[in-house]
């Protein structure tokens, strides 16, 4: 974050998610996938995930997600720092062109530039500026236990925080002024009813919906697989640690 924002309203905002809208897939994915193969000792920790998986329902995102992040056990600071910042860098490449192009408008235009995500802040962070946002936000976690403690960056929360960091004079009648929002999620909703006007991207047919009933702007950038077998392979090749680092 930075260091001081400006208690003087900009021009406009520009929210943005990450995982499924900048970006075709979860980067906790491709970050486990970048990690694995630097260290591919920490496949061991796998089937940890695996045995969870049917306690999912009970244990919801949270708590999957710090069983998830167990592969990062026992992980120095310094390591990921640098793991995170690698990976941000060779993340550029797959950012959506179409959804850069959009960026790279609200910056001409002096809005104010904010991601927010729900993936582990550590390397969101580093993905925030590689791509010059003036704000990124994302599930800060604390590393050390085995499941690692943190506090999911996701649905309302995303709001929540928000509205702690930002400056009153930001916000207008319940919304960020002049605000607007991209997100591939319904998770985002609560996000998305900050924001005046939207953008989906890749929507599920219950956010077609919603955006089509809503006057939303509908973008569907091609994505790097042609079925669903062919997701399916190349995220278990992935959570495998297998193949090239390419997204």
């Amino acid at each position: 974050m930075p260091a001081s924002i400006s208690e003087t309203p900009p021009a406009g905002i520009a929210l943005f998610d990450l995982d499924g809208t900048l970006i075709a897939w979860d980067c906790q994915l491709l970050f486990r996938h970048f990690v694995v193969r630097r260290e591919p000792w920490r496949r061991i920790f796998l089937p940890v995930f695996l045995a969870f998986l049917p306690l999912a329902g009970l244990l919801e995102a949270a708590g999957m997600k710090r069983v998830f992040l167990s592969y990062l056990w026992r992980m120095d600071r310094e390591t990921l720092a640098g793991y995170s910042r690698e990976f941000a860098a060779a993340l550029m490449p797959a950012i959506y062109p179409e959804l850069r192009g959009k960026l790279e408008r609200h910056r001409a235009a002096g809005h104010f530039l904010i991601l927010a995500s729900a993936s582990p802040e550590f390397y969101v962070a580093e993905i925030g500026r590689e791509l010059g946002f003036d704000l990124t936000l994302g599930t800060p976690v604390e590393l050390g236990a085995f499941f690692p403690d943190l506090e999911n960056n996701k649905g309302a929360a995303k709001v929540e925080r928000l509205k702690e960091i930002l400056p009153a004079s930001y916000f207008e009648n319940g919304k960020l002024r002049h605000c607007h929002g991209y997100t591939d999620s319904c998770a985002d909703l609560p996000m998305l009813a900050l924001c005046d006007s939207v953008t989906v991207v890749n929507p599920s047919p219950r956010l077609t919906a919603i955006a089509e009933k809503s006057g939303w702007e509908i973008v569907r950038p091609e994505r790097p697989w042609k079925c669903r077998i062919g997701f399916a392979r190349r995220a278990l090749a992935l959570l495998l640690g297998l193949g090239q680092s390419s997204t």
